[in-house]
């Protein structure tokens, strides 16, 4: 199974916090889990560090070197991904997590969120 990562689920699994819950832990531990990060939580965990947001406790270019060193893969912004965010409801307004949402399904992908309104897209995302 592919899974997408959304920012704050990737951010506990890599740092092994209490927030993450067991059955997301052991989806991401599956040896059928293929586990992604988009390049846009790459991009949405620079920006927030560097604005000195707290709950970006590391940096771009560390949250790059400990997903890598997890072994998770990387999914780039392709045109497609953006384009379709246009189709997407206005369940949510993050522009990071409309992306996420847009990857998901566009790929196909199961999105793995802690974020109940991102639920509202379909059955391809996962809430934990």
């Amino acid at each position: 199974m592919n899974l997408l990562l959304d920012t704050h689920v990737a951010l506990w699994a890599i740092t092994d916090s209490p927030h993450l819950s067991k059955k997301a832990r052991e989806m991401i531990e599956s040896p059928k889990a293929s586990v992604w990060i988009s390049a846009a939580t790459i991009w949405e965990i620079a920006i927030k560090h560097s604005l000195g947001r707290g709950e970006m406790p590391v940096s771009g270019q560390d949250a790059l070197r400990y997903f890598t060193e997890s072994g998770y893969r990387f999914l780039p912004v392709e045109p497609e991904h953006a384009a379709a965010v246009e189709d997407l409801p206005p369940h949510h307004r993050d522009p990071f997590d409309r992306i996420l949402v847009a990857q998901a399904l566009v790929e196909p992908m199961r999105l793995m969120t802690h974020d109940p309104m991102v639920t509202r897209y379909g059955d391809t995302i996962i809430e934990v």
